[in-house]
C-alpha cells in the first residue's frame, strides 16, 4: 500500500518539524522519524484506527502529541493532516 500527503498536510508536517527543531536541535528529526513509524503502522493496518468522520481515520504517534488524519482511497492512504492534539480538533475537515 502506498501513501501521499495533501499539500496542507505536508505544510503541517514541515511546520511541526521546524517547531521541534527550534525547541531542541535534532528533535525535529526525531519527530519526523516518529511520523514515519506511525505512517508505517497505518499502512500495515489501515482499517485498524479510530474513525473521526465518515471517510477519515486517525493514527496516533507514540512520543509526540500528534495524530495523522487519513483517508483510504483504493489501495492508497491519503494523509489529510498531521495534527497537534492540542489544536482545534476539526481544523482539517475542510480539506
Amino acid at each position: 500500500m502506498s501513501y501521499r500527503f495533501l499539500p496542507q498536510a505536508e505544510h503541517d508536517l514541515s511546520d511541526a518539524i521546524d517547531y521541534y527543531e527550534i525547541c531542541q536541535p535534532g528533535l525535529g528529526t526525531e519527530f519526523l522519524i516518529e511520523i514515519r513509524q506511525t505512517i508505517a503502522r497505518i499502512l500495515e493496518y489501515p482499517d485498524g484506527w479510530a474513525q473521526v468522520s465518515d471517510n477519515a481515520r486517525r493514527g496516533l504517534t507514540n512520543r509526540f502529541p500528534y495524530e495523522i488524519i487519513y483517508a483510504i482511497e483504493n489501495d492508497s492512504v491519503l494523509i489529510l493532516a498531521v495534527a497537534n492534539q492540542h489544536r482545534h480538533p476539526d481544523f482539517w475537515k475542510n480539506r
